[in-house]
């Protein structure tokens, strides 16, 4: 029903709409489901695995407006500016990390209309802590030059990892981020000769 609701009100306004399914298995099947939802908006796929020409081809279409709704994959996910679409929709949000979601959110919303974007998850889904706190932060981070908040949002959720090493997770969710920054520097003070006895080595 939402979506439904969502994209009807986009077409009214003569608008098109990004649907992200990022599963290329299944975004046939999808496309169907959408077909049946709204018969009368016209649909097309775009994915990674089309070839290249066939992929500019369908992107002129869409940006021509002989398709309504461009229900593709994250390949939208940089670099793609259509000042007609301004409704996204991110099917499955829950996989997508906040730097996906910020970048996604950022496919609409660049010109002078507004812009509307929705995250789903399925609705028996029991979500993780870490799964809440990034659609909590990417609902609440709207404003203009939200970035810098939304990276910091991340840093504490994910945790700022080994320095030195692989590791992407750390102690700042324990200690908080202030105080993690400055243990890091004390560190890095009291062991500075030996790091560069390391490096020299």
């Amino acid at each position: 029903a939402l979506i439904g609701e969502v994209v009807k009100r986009e077409l009214s306004r003569q608008g098109q709409v990004y649907f992200v399914h990022n599963e290329i298995n299944s975004i046939g099947r999808m496309k169907t489901r959408l077909e049946a939802l709204l018969p009368h908006a016209k649909i097309c796929i775009a994915h990674g695995r089309m070839s290249g020409r066939s992929l500019e081809s369908l992107m002129i279409d869409f940006v021509n407006k002989r398709f309504d709704i461009l229900l593709c994959t994250t390949i939208i996910e940089s670099g793609i500016d259509i000042p007609n679409v301004n409704t996204i929709i991110v099917n499955n949000a829950y996989a997508y990390g906040l730097s996906d979601m910020y970048q996604l959110r950022g496919r609409v919303g660049r010109f002078n209309r507004k812009a509307f974007a929705y995250f789903l998850v399925p609705k028996s889904m029991a979500l993780t802590s870490d799964i809440r706190k990034r659609l909590d932060t990417i609902e609440k981070h709207t404003e203009l030059g939200a970035g810098f908040k939304v990276a910091m949002a991340d840093l504490e959720i994910r945790g700022a990892g080994n320095i030195l090493g692989k590791e992407q997770h750390g102690y700042i969710t324990t200690v908080g981020f202030d105080l993690y920054l400055r243990l890091l520097r004390e560190s890095i003070e009291k062991h500075g000769k030996s790091f560069k006895k390391l490096y020299a080595a």
